[in-house]
């Protein structure tokens, strides 16, 4: 398929780059929960709207974007607050105000309902405003995300995904880790990006477009506060209380998607998502694909995501 793209640069060059890429799509700001976020949006009809996980920002879904489009959806690809082309705001980095600013961008564009696509942190805010705000969601897709409760249980638990989330054990410090991610022309997310995948690889126009938008200031800060929060709540009265809220049943249909060469969030983590819900559910599971599915196999992928929203084009 081919895409638009990013002017290729090289990290650290000099030339003017910007998250608003040049492509079929529009790109414009909406004020949602008391914030400014970025969106790049194509095409008419249901909304689907799409969230970026890290190190990624709106462009991740450039496939998606152009191909639901022509399948007869709205396509919009948000930029996470403190991400891309969103403000970045001192605080509400918790996962239960990044889901309102989901639902607020849904209300902001004016609709009441959405098919909600997420990938990893997009993918855990998925679940949180399917039970937050479940009117608004007309179904979920998620991507390389467990469930919060099983993912809360693997991270105390379980040493194999304890030793997969060590990135996230290293942003716990204090500024060290804005330092590394952004020394190098962003080297390390580099690193990250190609470690995270499995045999196809991210084109390394966006593994360069994802190390440019890691040196947008505050982003390296601000795109790691939900890990910091996610780790050092777990004992807290809000995480406890966060994981109480999340044994609430879902009641939109979700399609769960997952690379089984997963290095990050692993297969088992995710597995099992269904006893959350009381809709209809269908667990996906990609041999060979890594941390990005819609990256990595983008046409596979993307027929899965078009025939997901299709089934439930009418709620």
């Amino acid at each position: 398929m081919d895409e638009p793209a990013p002017v290729p640069v090289r990290p650290g060059a000099g030339e003017p780059w910007s998250v608003r890429s040049a492509g079929p799509w529009t790109h414009r700001d909406l004020a949602a929960n008391g914030a400014r976020f970025h969106i790049a949006e194509l095409g008419e009809g249901p909304l689907v709207l799409l969230v970026h996980g890290w190190p990624e920002y709106w462009w991740a879904w450039r496939h998606q974007l152009t191909a639901l489009a022509e399948a007869g959806f709205r396509a919009v690809a948000l930029d996470l607050r403190g991400m891309g082309g969103s403000d970045r705001t001192p605080r509400g980095y918790d996962p239960g105000n990044l889901a309102l600013d989901v639902t607020g961008v849904i209300r902001s564009l004016g609709e009441r309902q959405a098919h909600l696509v997420g990938h990893g942190t997009g993918g855990t805010l998925a679940w949180v405003a399917a039970v937050m705000r479940p009117s608004v969601i007309r179904s979920l897709t998620v991507v390389s995300a467990a469930h919060p409760r099983h993912l809360r249980r693997a991270l105390l638990t379980d040493r194999k995904q304890i030793a997969a989330f060590d990135h996230v054990l290293g942003f716990q410090r204090p500024w060290i880790p804005e330092r590394r991610l952004v020394a190098d022309d962003g080297a390390l997310v580099g690193d990250y990006l190609r470690a995270w995948t499995g045999p196809n690889m991210l084109p390394e126009e966006a593994v360069t477009s994802y190390r440019r938008a890691i040196q947008v200031p505050s982003t390296a800060h601000c795109s790691i506060e939900p890990y910091r929060w996610l780790m050092r709540s777990m004992a807290r009265p809000d995480g406890i209380q966060f994981a109480r809220r999340m044994k609430k049943q879902i009641t939109a249909p979700v399609l769960h998607v997952q690379g089984a060469s997963d290095p990050v969030l692993l297969s088992r983590t995710a597995l099992g998502a269904g006893e959350f819900v009381s809709a209809p559910y269908r667990w996906r599971l990609l041999p060979g694909v890594g941390h990005f599915p819609h990256e990595e196999v983008p046409e596979e992928f993307t027929a899965e995501l078009i025939g997901w929203v299709r089934q439930h084009k009418d709620g």
